[in-house]
């Protein structure tokens, strides 16, 4: 194993605060620090998007006009570097007006060119950062086919690069049709792995991520199991599977700063494992908020989710009206599931309450203030939600899939196997005569859950172990 310092480069498409659309953006934004602390050199490259605050951000142009050769045209780029706020992680930014001008994360209509040439200009321009990366860390499929500029290429400084590439969701792999490959200055007679990939007349970025990385790792060690099996291999199970040793699973965290029942803002009464009776004030203070009936012993149950089919939101029925408890739901999504579930809300105001919106302090709020918190989801690379929920002592209901059933244990939740209606009313009910029977148990559960440790730091230590083994 080599002692020398580590230098990571992560490329990723987002990247919170700068940009940031989904989860992707608090992983690459939160994970960096994280391992900067365990002694590694890592820093990031991004897209600098026109929404991208230069002056906010007090970046600084350290290269200007560096040719980057694509196959489709030579264009000029300008360098950019700041640091990841609130740490000293540095970023460096391409700025590619032809491809990145537009404020938008992803740009209407195809968006693989535009990474493409991204992943091209973040290797080419390594010389100009007067800093030589070992590995090269890519996140999903946008900038996948950064493993097969590094295996084709002829240039020193980028051909001896290792590469870890992350999965966060094998569904979206980012197909493309096969001209685009010029702008990478790729074609697929250099490459077998390109010319057996494009054979169905696309490339799919997420393939050549797996089939060409030195490892491969997605956010949960069940999710690395689940996506070898056709349920959950959207078609590439075979692919992945052919990369079974390479493949590992490492948890994604949360910022446990940002959540935290003692200092959180948003709540209306702080409180901690050793004061967890103050977390019923927030429960009655969020009752008489939604409107429901105020009353502390009635169990709250939460959901705070994209709305989506992936999020198994159909399970959720008026057959749950028939429990002993109140339901709150927050998010937004397919129009037939808000639809569904403001129809339940009209249909038993007592006991249901749809917000269908995107509120940040009525989501830490439903966290302070629900027992329960529901995950029915019909397949979850991590999921974040449940960690939260346990970290403000709810206690999750959860389907056991990928990281749900890595982090909600028989001592930390209630898990349901199938995809099932009654399974969820079972598994809720489960916990409610555990509320209602064993309130001893149910509270030692609840502190259970807020002692586990979910910060980047756990994860952090999985993903250095992981760069080790690459040198």
């Amino acid at each position: 194993m080599s002692t020398k310092k580590i230098k990571v480069l992560m490329a990723a498409a987002e990247c919170a605060p700068f940009a940031k659309v989904g989860g992707l953006g608090d992983v690459v934004g939160s994970l960096p620090p994280a391992i900067k602390k365990l002694g590694v050199d890592i820093r990031l490259v991004l897209p600098l998007y026109g929404s991208i605050s230069k002056r906010k951000y007090g970046l600084k142009m350290i290269y200007r006009e560096l040719e980057v050769p694509s196959g489709r045209t030579l264009l000029k780029i300008d360098i950019y570097e700041g640091k990841l706020p609130g740490s000293s992680v540095v970023v460096y930014f391409i700025d590619s007006p032809e491809y990145f001008s537009r404020d938008a994360v992803y740009a209407p209509g195809d968006n693989s060119e535009r990474f493409l040439f991204f992943s091209l200009a973040a290797l080419y321009a390594i010389p100009a950062l007067g800093w030589q990366p070992d590995i090269i860390h890519a996140q999903d499929s946008h900038v996948a086919l950064m493993t097969d500029i590094i295996k084709v290429s002829n240039l020193d400084y980028i051909r001896d690069l290792k590469t870890l590439y992350t999965i966060h969701n094998f569904r979206y792999q980012g197909k493309a049709k096969t001209k685009v490959l010029s702008t990478g200055n790729l074609h697929p007679e250099s490459f077998r792995p390109l010319s057996l990939d494009i054979r169905d007349g696309d490339v799919n970025y997420m393939v050549q991520g797996v089939l060409n990385a030195d490892l491969i790792n997605t956010v949960s060690p069940t999710y690395a199991k689940e996506i070898r099996t056709s349920a959950y291999g959207a078609g590439l199970e075979r692919i992945i599977r052919r990369r079974r040793d390479d493949l590992y699973g490492i948890l994604n965290g949360i910022d446990t700063k940002f959540f935290d029942p003692r200092h959180d803002k948003y709540i209306h009464f702080n409180y901690s494992d050793k004061s967890i009776a103050k977390k019923n004030k927030n429960k009655t203070a969020l009752q008489k908020q939604l409107g429901l009936p105020i009353d502390p012993d009635r169990p709250l149950v939460g959901l705070v989710s994209r709305l989506a089919w992936q999020k198994g939101i159909d399970l959720i029925t008026s057959r749950l009206s028939r429990l002993k408890a109140q339901f709150v739901f927050l998010g937004t999504g397919a129009p037939k599931y808000e639809k569904h579930l403001r129809e339940l809300a009209k249909e038993y105001p007592r006991q249901f309450s749809a917000q269908i919106m995107f509120d940040i302090k009525l989501a830490q709020q439903i966290y302070a203030a629900s027992d329960i918190f529901l995950m029915p989801s019909r397949f979850e690379p991590c999921g974040l939600g449940q960690m939260i929920a346990m970290r403000y002592g709810s206690v999750p209901v959860a389907r056991a899939t990928g990281g749900l059933k890595d982090t909600v244990t028989p001592q930390l939740g209630f898990r349901f196997k199938n995809v099932d209606k009654i399974e969820l009313f079972n598994a809720i009910k489960n916990a409610l005569d555990i509320y209602y029977d064993h309130p001893r148990q149910w509270q030692q559960m609840q502190v259970r859950g807020m002692k586990q440790d979910f910060s980047w730091d756990r994860s952090a230590k999985q993903y250095v172990r992981l760069y080790r083994k690459l040198l």
